[in-house]
């Protein structure tokens, strides 16, 4: 384990990005047993050197993503706050924030949140199918670009649009679980971002990182090299990457 205080994720060396979607990355902020909410949010698992990574990672990032019930529980942006970070972006070519994305199986989504009002920053919704053309239609009322996913293979076809119509090379997984779920259930998962807050939160039905309709087999197990390890003794934070 590295005996430096903290990571640095400014500049992550990537692999060539695949041709058909964006290279992916995952992060997360979880307690020692695994959970990834206290009351309800995130926050509370994470310090102040946790967000500034988070911040370092939206760098990279061409999309940062979330799931709906992310947004519903404790809103979303994909604003990168703070002035040296975005320079390094700027000077890159790349707009001031990456683009904000967010994906809803049923249209219900705070439509009074920054997400959908701030001007600083482009952002794509994602709806299913099946969601009904009102809630479309009051989706589309808020500017935000809206794609329908096809209900065959929603996952693959969202990525698609990503990487041939956005242009997006590098998408950033930000929650919830079962968004984390639905790529690694693809095989669209590159890397994993873990930062590990010295806390335990317990509980039989509390989130972990990643939930879906059943747990993989022993067989199924998605398997990851560990990249960097880097301990906090300021904080008592793990800092975790992972590549799958």
């Amino acid at each position: 384990m590295s005996t430096a205080v903290r990571p640095h994720y400014t500049a992550l060396d990537l692999p060539a990005i695949p041709p058909d979607r964006p290279y992916v990355l995952v992060n997360m902020v979880m307690s020692i047993d695994g959970k990834v909410v206290v009351d309800g949010t995130e926050q509370g698992l994470g310090s102040k050197t946790d967000q500034e990574l988070m911040r370092e990672l939206r760098v990279n990032a061409d999309i940062v993503m979330n799931g709906a019930g992310t947004l519903r529980a404790s809103g979303t942006s994909p604003r990168i706050g703070r002035p040296d970070l975005v320079r390094l972006r700027t000077e890159a070519g790349k707009p001031a924030n990456p683009i904000g994305a967010v994906i809803s199986a049923s249209g219900d989504l705070p439509l009074d949140r920054i997400f959908f009002t701030a001007g600083d920053f482009r952002a794509v919704v994602y709806l299913a199918a099946t969601v009904p053309e009102e809630r479309r239609e009051a989706v589309q009322a808020t500017g935000r670009l809206v794609h329908v996913l096809p209900p065959e293979d929603p996952i693959r076809a969202m990525l698609r649009h990503m990487r041939q119509d956005l242009g997006a090379q590098v998408l950033l997984l930000e929650g919830g679980p079962t968004l984390n779920a639905e790529l690694l259930g693809v095989g669209a998962v590159d890397e994993f971002f873990v930062t590990i807050g010295p806390v335990i939160v317990g509980g039989r039905d509390t989130l972990t990182a990643v939930e879906g309709e059943r747990a993989r087999s022993r067989d199924e197990l998605a398997r990851a090299s560990l990249l960097s390890a880097v301990h906090n003794p300021e904080t008592g934070e793990v800092y975790l990457r992972y590549r799958l």
